[in-house]
């Protein structure tokens, strides 16, 4: 039974049954776990339905006064009222009403009336003219009409982009229809299991939830596929239904003491020392995934209720880097997803085979960061690299697999500098001692490629509770790490295939690429860290990376690094859900 609707005491909006009758699973990820994603045909739908969702006109009562006579209006009147909400509890739905047209009747029983329904696209060319989730939708809004003590025997779908009009008979085939997929529906809303993704439909191609249902990357893990997935694809396998990059991007302010405010839908960021505040940046809202913020820097009350209920992320660092935390609207409405999480944490088989996944996943990714990188990786160090992956999929406990992990960062880590060919910034090569790397440390970093590592670790740690929580899942609960108090475990798990083709990847391209110098640092007692001013070039640096584009080595289509990290903690939300047997890392070649 669904923990979201066990008695089912919700009213079924008559808009979630065309979801229904569109698809199941839509209209299940929207209803019973809360999901939605806004896409250019939800926008102008919206904008579409500007007008009709104005309230206006009055809508008399069907019931008459004790007199028996019409309380609200006189026979024949016409009716014409918008944005009405109607509910029938017999039938268990509820609906606003675009449009209701009609008139009260002349002789003296219930009105007339007659519901519109608006749609932003053009006439279907088909017979009916109209697609069969429209007009139970229609239909639908006409039986609550007469719930309601309304005489309703026909409707109206009104085209926006073809401006026409195209009338509904409500007759027992369609009522039939209706009922039929309502009851449908509640049977679904009840059953604790997503129901399966539509196979290959060009339904998925429009759909706004395709990045959150992942129908065929679903379909296409649940066959056991990746068994067989040996090479990187020259082709996608699969549709690429997800768009490649975000449309957003994320603002970071690390002036001391600047100050964040919104004007109208701009974020502005003013410094405040001087005499006259000078705004040094401005985005737009629209425009934005998140906040970062480093050390003293103040944000307005009314910017941060504004981007709560936007859903758009503050991420809070210190001056020096560290990742402190996150401020977010409310969590997903899943809490299905939550429930399941707690429950398979407990499960010392289940955290066994995900923390094995992660581990090879990550030993692989620094073994192929040695062969493409180091000017001559041992072959030694690349086949005890090999047997690492082996030993940590096969590992009997956590304990053990913390020790074949520690064993590759040994080896990984050992041949690190072999990686390095710094350049002073002019293209000149200087002198490795300058980056002179003996291996990693932290808290704090004692030299300049720990230094840049442990920032781009935590920039990595808040993408990724980031992810987290757009997904639905609670960040500080993890399998592999421990849960401590504020950190976000399951961030750290998910972090562990990425950390090196992406961060060590930065890194290793700042420092050879001579974006940053060995001048760009400066030491305080046993601590090294980077200059403001050089912070700002290697944070461009690490968001060209989450930004460039990457094959997904199961599906063969290429998508950015940021939308592969969102991708991935959705694939382990159908693991957590018993949707798919296991979780596959991301790994490159």
């Amino acid at each position: 039974m669904s923990i979201l609707a066990p008695d089912f005491p919700d009213l079924i909006p008559a808009r979630m049954l065309n979801e229904y009758a569109y698809c199941p699973r839509l209209s299940y990820l929207e209803w019973v776990q809360g999901e939605f994603a806004e896409s250019a045909d939800t926008l102008d739908g919206s904008y579409q339905h500007r007008r009709v969702d104005q309230p206006s006109g009055k809508l008399p009562q069907a019931e008459k006064s004790e007199e028996g006579e019409d309380a609200d209006a006189a026979a024949g009147e016409p009716i014409h009222s918008r944005s009405v909400q109607l509910s029938g509890s017999n039938l268990g739905m509820i609906a606003v009403i675009d449009l209701i047209e009609g008139e009260t009747a002349a002789d003296g029983g219930p009105p007339v009336v007659s519901p519109v329904d608006y749609k932003r696209g053009s006439v279907p060319d088909n017979a009916e003219r109209s697609w069969e989730p429209e007009r139970v939708q229609l239909c639908a809004q006409g039986l609550i009409l007469r719930e309601n003590g309304y005489r309703c025997d026909d409707g109206v779908i009104y085209y926006v982009q073809s401006k026409a009009r195209i009338p509904v008979i409500f007759d027992q085939i369609l009522v039939g229809r209706t009922i039929q997929l309502l009851e449908e529906m509640r049977q679904l809303s009840r059953d604790p299991h997503l129901p399966p993704p539509l196979n290959d439909s060009p339904k998925c191609r429009r759909c706004s939830l395709a990045g959150i249902c992942l129908p065929d990357e679903t379909r296409f893990l649940a066959d056991g596929q990746p068994v067989n997935v040996t090479a990187p694809a020259e082709e996608p396998r699969i549709r690429q239904l997800i768009p490649t990059r975000d449309d957003g991007r994320p603002l970071y302010v690390q002036e001391q003491r600047a100050y964040i405010g919104k004007k109208g839908d701009v974020v502005q960021v003013k410094s405040v020392g001087d005499e006259t505040p000078q705004v040094l940046a401005e985005v737009r809202l629209a425009e934005l995934l998140h906040i970062c913020i480093f050390g003293n820097v103040q944000i307005s009350t009314q910017l941060v209720q504004e981007l709560c209920d936007r859903q758009i992320p503050i991420a809070y660092f210190s001056y020096g880097g560290y990742f402190h935390g996150l401020t977010t609207g409310l969590p997903s409405r899943n809490i299905e997803l939550r429930i399941s999480q707690y429950r398979q944490a407990a499960d010392p088989a289940f955290c066994l085979a995900l923390a094995r996944a992660w581990t090879a996943g990550k030993i692989e990714n620094q073994r192929t960061m040695l062969r493409r990188n180091h000017t001559n990786a041992p072959a030694m160090a690349l086949e005890d690299m090999k047997a690492s992956m082996d030993q940590a999929a096969l590992a009997g406990g956590l304990p053990s697999l913390l020790g074949v992990e520690g064993n590759a960062a040994r080896i990984y880590f050992g041949h690190f500098s072999g990686m390095l060919r710094p350049h002073d910034g002019q293209g000149a090569a200087v002198e490795p001692l300058n980056f002179q790397f003996e291996g990693r440390n932290r808290r704090p970093p004692a030299d300049p490629v720990n230094a840049l590592l442990s920032l781009g670790y935590a920039m990595l740690a808040k993408d990724l509770t980031i992810a987290c929580w757009i997904v639905g899942l609670d960040p500080f609960l993890g399998f592999y790490h421990q849960p401590r108090y504020g950190r976000p475990a399951l961030a750290l798990d998910l972090m562990e295939e990425f950390r090196a083709i992406i961060v060590d990847s930065v890194a290793l391209t700042a420092i050879n690429t001579g974006a940053v110098t060995p001048r760009d640092f400066i030491r305080r007692g046993p601590a090294v860290a980077l200059r403001p001013e050089s912070r700002r070039r290697f944070i461009q640096a690490y968001e060209r990376r989450m930004d460039s584009l990457v094959t997904h080595p199961l599906f063969g289509y290429r998508i950015s690094y940021r939308r592969v990290l969102e991708v991935q903690a959705r694939l382990l939300s159908r693991v957590l859900l018993g949707e798919l047997p296991t979780y596959v890392p991301f790994t490159t070649r």
